[in-house]
């Protein structure tokens, strides 16, 4: 008979795990705005869901020439919404009761000349429109912005890693990820205002200050540390 030789004993030794230091810094950079957007609507009710469709087109018709008028190329309006909705009066223990309907446009615009923004939003006033959504303000084209963003999000996540790496005792070995997330912020966000004028002979141009705007990006970063 024989017998099996015992087995040798075998020990494994796992490597350490690696320490490592996730971050999420956001770069920003600011800039003078070269673009406004806003929306300008015209809202119409009547008594029958025809006539209020009617005197709505009529109306929007009227804005859309003016703002064509005012220099707007087509590529610069854009037709963003067009609602009909029936009303109705609410009283106490009664069932409501059809007053009419209410037909509303809105028509997106982008003004390439910013210093004609208050101008253009009283323009759509004078011609009908009797709601003004914005204005918002944007830079066109902002790749190289974009990338002194990217920039200044590297180096603080960097700056960032050594400071935490030093208060522990620690240095940085290398960097294992970089992941990048867009931020679409580009300045406070639009207000709205209803507007209404009917016969304000003379009445001041509506001020508008673009400021800045701030473009930023939101990068995260794992690095490891020894």
């Amino acid at each position: 008979m024989v017998a099996a030789a015992p087995a040798a004993a075998q020990t494994i030794t796992l490597p350490p795990a690696a320490t490592t230091l996730s971050l999420t810094v956001e770069g920003r950079t600011n800039r003078a705005p070269d673009m406004a957007e806003v929306s300008g609507g015209v809202v119409t009710t009547a008594a029958t869901a025809a006539a209020a469709m009617a005197e709505n087109a009529t109306r929007m018709n009227a804005v859309v020439s003016a703002v064509r008028k005012a220099g707007l190329a087509d590529r610069d309006i854009q037709t963003s919404g067009i609602n009909l909705q029936p009303q109705y009066k609410y009283e106490n223990n009664q069932p409501p009761v059809l007053t009419g309907y209410q037909a509303t446009n809105t028509v997106n615009l982008r003004i390439r000349k910013i210093a004609d923004t208050g101008k253009l939003l009283d323009t759509l006033v004078s011609v009908g429109a009797n709601q003004i959504n914005g204005p918002t303000f944007r830079v066109e084209n902002s790749d190289a912005a974009l990338d002194e963003a990217r920039q200044a999000a590297v180096k603080t996540a960097r700056a960032r890693a050594e400071l935490y790496a030093k208060a522990t005792g620690m240095q940085i070995k290398r960097l294992l990820t970089l992941t990048e997330s867009p931020s679409f912020d580009q300045g406070p966000r639009p207000m709205m205002m209803k507007m209404a004028r009917d016969s304000e002979a003379a009445a001041p141009p509506t001020p508008v200050e673009p400021g800045e705007v701030a473009l930023t990006i939101n990068v995260t970063t794992v690095f490891e540390l020894e």
